[in-house]
C-alpha cells in the first residue's frame, strides 16, 4: 500500500517536475551558448506574429542563476500543491494561462521590451492558491500579504523586474482560481473546460491585437 501511494504521489508532481526540469535544461542550454538561446526563445512582442512559439517558450528562460533559482523553488513549492490539488491537466491549464496574462500585460504595456521568465506564472499560481484556499475556508491573509510585497519589490527602480507580467499572472490566477473554485462539481466539467479555453483565446486575441497596433515588425 506504501509503495502504491508514492508512485501516485509522483503522478501527481508530474507537470512540476517537467516544468523545473526543462527550465534547468534551457538555462544551462542558453549558458553554453553565450545567450543565444535566450534570444531565440524570450518573449518579445514584435516577434510573436512570425515566432509564436515565443507565447510559451518565454516561460522558460531565465538571465541568470539567482533568477531561476528563485523561480523554480517557487514552483516546486507551489507547483506541487496545486497539482495535488487541481489535478496534472488543470494545474497546466493555470500555469500557462497566468503566463500567457503575464505576456499580454507586456504586450499592452512595455511592447517593445523582451522579457524573459516564468514570474508572471508563478504569480498566477500565488493569486489561484489564494482564491482556491478561501474558497475551501481557509485563512490565506499571509499568502496575500507574501504575493505583495514580492510584486512591490517589481517597482523598486534598478531591479530590472518586469512587475507588468507579475500584474497580468496575477489577473489571470485571480480569474482561473476562480474558475476553478465555482466549477468543482463534476457534472460542471464541460462548463470549466469552455471557460478556460474562452480565456486562453480572449488572452491570445488580446496579444494579436498588440502586436498588430504596433506595426507587427521588429522594432530596431
Amino acid at each position: 500500500m506504501t509503495v502504491a501511494r508514492r508512485r501516485f504521489a509522483v503522478m501527481d508532481h508530474k507537470a512540476t517536475t517537467v516544468i523545473i526540469a526543462v527550465s534547468v535544461v534551457v538555462w544551462l542550454l542558453n549558458l553554453l551558448s553565450g545567450g543565444v538561446v535566450n534570444q531565440w526563445l524570450s518573449y518579445w512582442t514584435p516577434l510573436v506574429g512570425t515566432q509564436p512559439w515565443r507565447l510559451v517558450t518565454g516561460l522558460f528562460v531565465h538571465s541568470s542563476i539567482f533568477h531561476i533559482g528563485f523561480n523554480m523553488l517557487a514552483v516546486f513549492i507551489f507547483g506541487r500543491i496545486l497539482e495535488n490539488l487541481l489535478g496534472t491537466w488543470r494545474f497546466v491549464a493555470l500555469y500557462f494561462l497566468a503566463g500567457l496574462g503575464g505576456d499580454l500585460a507586456v504586450s499592452l504595456l512595455t511592447p517593445g521590451t523582451p522579457v524573459v521568465g516564468a514570474s508572471g506564472a508563478i504569480f498566477g499560481l500565488f493569486a489561484a492558491f489564494f482564491v482556491i484556499q478561501r474558497s475551501l475556508g481557509y485563512n490565506a491573509v499571509q499568502l496575500l500579504v507574501i504575493m505583495g510585497l514580492n510584486l512591490v519589490v517589481g517597482f523598486l527602480p534598478g531591479t530590472n523586474i518586469s512587475w507588468q507580467a507579475h500584474v497580468g499572472g496575477i489577473v489571470l490566477g485571480f480569474v482561473t482560481g476562480f474558475v476553478f473554485s465555482k466549477t468543482r462539481n463534476a457534472r460542471q466539467r464541460g462548463l470549466q473546460i469552455g471557460l478556460l479555453i474562452a480565456e486562453a483565446v480572449l488572452l491570445v486575441a488580446g496579444i494579436g491585437a498588440a502586436y498588430l497596433s504596433i506595426g507587427g515588425y521588429a522594432i530596431g
